[in-house]
């Protein structure tokens, strides 16, 4: 089943959960949830179109990714284990085109930069990654490389033909699509220097599956996430392992697990799924700063927001959980009571008061 919303896809329905502002080393941060402080409010937000059962283009399995043409909200994409990538008209609700695979599909993405491409990556349980084109309507690439299934695809947000792939067989690929030989790097999790523990001359980037994949939103680093408890981040560029140290972060997802970053904070963090929970961490320096608790069931999505500064994730549970900060707080002191702009979000602009 598939709900066409205004903010999200998919899901029964949204809880606002307003984030107190959080006063770290000296300096606001983004808002964070904690336990005690949670006001929960549920919001009315049916579902504009709901794609139910009975509809003749609906999904049969699992949907597992979907995702707004980055042009124009005309058009969305979504994938599913049904084998199917589907190309939806929003004005009418009809497929304009349907991508037949002979594998399940785990992932798919669309560039958020390309101006000279329209093409789509798909990761599927087959090791091919495959690129369809929007404008020709077939399959008209596919990069060989990996060993086992493709969990997750990401494109960069810096360069439009960057592709990054993430698979079972525990590395991460970066690829440039006009080249031949479309391979750049290999992630390797050691820099290249032989594991005196484990022995490995693969260049792997876990010692597990590879099921998540996010860049910052500059695209100069990639973050990866798998199934041996490990968040790493790289640079784009070069492929060496920064060596951030995130602690352990639980991860037994089978299938892509989407995790996110923020975009406009300073600090900048990233938003991981933990269990039934959301871990925050600092992007740079790996410092776990909280855990957002309201879902009740494992979180498989977490999506940002950043024109307001909006983390909305949904899980299991059937829940969307719209996490939203609160701009203002109110400070009192013995004369009056003022309103205080998070400094996140003050005007840096000079005024004609502040010459002279």
């Amino acid at each position: 089943m598939l709900y066409l919303q205004s903010c999200l896809f998919c899901g029964k329905r949204i809880l606002k959960c307003t984030l107190p502002e959080v006063l770290v080393d000296n300096e606001y941060v983004f808002p964070v949830l904690l336990a005690a402080m949670w006001n929960k409010e549920e919001i009315k937000a049916p579902a504009l179109f709901p794609l139910l059962e009975s509809h003749p283009d609906v999904h049969k399995f699992s949907v597992e990714t979907v995702q707004w043409y980055p042009h124009d909200t005309g058009m969305f994409t979504s994938s599913s284990f049904d084998k199917t990538l589907k190309i939806w008209d929003t004005n009418t609700l009809q497929t304009a085109d349907v991508f037949n695979f002979e594998e399940t599909v785990y992932s798919h993405h669309m560039s958020p930069v390309a101006t000279k491409h329209c093409l789509i990556a798909v990761g599927t349980k087959s090791p091919k990654v495959q690129l369809c084109d929007l404008k020709s309507g077939s399959c008209s690439h596919i990069l060989q490389g990996h060993r086992q299934e493709i969990l997750a695809v990401s494109w960069s947000p810096r360069h439009e033909y960057i592709l990054a792939t993430a698979s079972a067989d525990s590395r991460v690929k970066l690829w440039d699509v006009r080249r031949a030989s479309a391979c750049l790097i290999s992630l390797d999790q050691h820099n290249g220097k032989k594991s005196e523990v484990f022995g490995e001359t693969a260049k792997t980037a876990h010692n597990g599956r590879v099921n998540g994949l996010c860049f910052t939103s500059d695209g100069l680093h990639l973050l990866t996430f798998g199934t041996d408890d490990r968040i790493r981040l790289w640079n784009s560029s070069s492929g060496e392992n920064t060596l951030v140290n995130y602690g352990k972060v639980y991860n037994d997802s089978r299938k892509g697990l989407k995790f996110t970053v923020s975009h406009g904070c300073s600090p900048e963090f990233v938003f991981v799924p933990y269990s039934s929970t959301i871990a925050i961490y600092t992007v740079y320096s790996g410092d776990l700063r909280t855990m957002l608790r309201g879902h009740y069931s494992s979180i498989d999505c977490c999506v940002f927001q950043p024109n307001f500064q909006e983390l909305y994730s949904s899980g299991r549970d059937g829940n969307i959980l719209a996490w939203v900060p609160s701009l203002r707080e109110t400070e009192s002191d013995d004369t009056s009571e003022k309103q205080c702009l998070n400094p996140a979000y003050e005007d840096a602009w000079s005024g004609s008061d502040d010459d002279g």
